[in-house]
């Protein structure tokens, strides 16, 4: 490893077009397990202005027969939860509005094939919803195990969102995002060089005295997220680097479940085995392995047998174990990886 370099990791917030299209269909996950625990679920959302589109696979006890039946009211149950999402997030501007938003369902039953390689039986354990292969990470960079680049960028962003919907901040809308540079040295953060926020923000505080307070209030946040020895004078900030940001969501751009996963996984400081998370059931190993890779990743650093943890797993569909496991701790193990 080098002594000495400088990384960067980004983060978006839950306004963001992709954020809104991830949530949207996790909320789709969350409705039907709650109704069968057993369901399947491979849901994708698009957004864009004032429009949501679902599509995807899915099967469940009491929600969608084999022919492609809804079961009552289903059908209104998803429409209600997917523009519950958006209420959440805060969206009631003219490009995109919960109440006001299209809405489309294309979800449709799973297929036979893949439900009989995956499910249950007398004689076969559950098996791994698809192939693949799922990296999790762990460092002792902060206190949530995280790499600090991108600890650091979620945090700005969930201070914004919460002074948001509080009340704290009324001249911030949802979409955002941020990207924190650290300078490491020896291996360990030491300093920020470079921080960047661009908020989507009210009318008017794109310049004067409104842009100021916009511009104070972000380094604001930035100064209570983020230890104090890592700002200072070499501390750029680049907050709305384009000036004006009142478009934004999914009426700037166009939003779809599963494109920011490095977002959701280690900010680039770890492999990604290119599947994403939101809109799947535990079956689907894209998901559920990543978040058991991490685990074991995270409790080998949190035990102390390393600072930095690197875990592999790889599936085949319908097999219930792992074809390999893989554990690299990057010279930093007090044990052989091997064992």
């Amino acid at each position: 490893m080098r002594n000495s370099y400088l990384f960067t990791s980004e983060s978006v917030s839950e306004g963001h077009p992709d954020k809104v299209a991830d949530q949207i269909s996790d909320a789709i996950v969350d409705l039907f397990l709650s109704k069968d625990p057993e369901a399947r679920v491979a849901c994708e959302t698009m957004t864009t202005t004032n429009r949501v589109v679902l599509a995807g696979e899915i099967r469940g006890r009491g929600i969608m027969d084999e022919d492609g039946n809804w079961a009552p009211g289903v059908r209104e149950e998803i429409e209600s939860a997917v523009r519950g999402v958006v209420r959440r997030i805060g969206y009631e501007q003219d490009g995109f509005h919960w109440d006001r938003l299209d809405f489309a369902n294309h979800l449709h039953p799973q297929s036979a094939h893949i439900a009989q390689g995956v499910d249950a039986a007398e004689n076969k354990d559950e098996g791994a919803g698809d192939q693949g292969i799922m990296f999790g990470f762990a460092c002792d960079e902060t206190p949530d195990l995280m790499p600090a680049t991108l600890d650091y960028s979620h945090k700005i962003l969930a201070e914004m969102a919460a002074d948001r919907h509080s009340g704290r901040a009324p001249f911030l809308e949802p979409d955002a995002k941020s990207q924190v540079t650290l300078r490491f040295e020896e291996g360990k953060p030491a300093k920020a060089t470079a921080i960047v926020v661009s908020t989507q923000h009210a009318p008017g505080y794109d310049k004067g005295e409104k842009q100021a307070e916009l511009h104070a209030y972000v380094k604001g946040v930035v100064a209570k997220v983020m230890p104090p020895e890592l700002l200072g004078n070499e501390t750029v900030y680049h907050i709305n680097p384009t000036g004006s940001f009142e478009i934004g969501g999914p009426d700037g751009d166009a939003g779809i479940t599963g494109r920011k996963i490095i977002v959701d996984t280690y900010g680039g400081a770890a492999p990604h085995g290119g599947g994403a998370f939101s809109g799947k059931d535990p079956t689907k190993v894209d998901r559920s392995a990543a978040y058991a890779a991490r685990y074991l990743a995270k409790n080998i650093v949190a035990a102390g047998f390393a600072s930095r943890c690197t875990i592999q797993l790889a599936y085949a569909i319908g097999v219930s174990k792992p074809l390999s496991l893989y554990v690299d701790t990057h010279g930093t193990g007090t044990v052989d990886d091997a064992q």
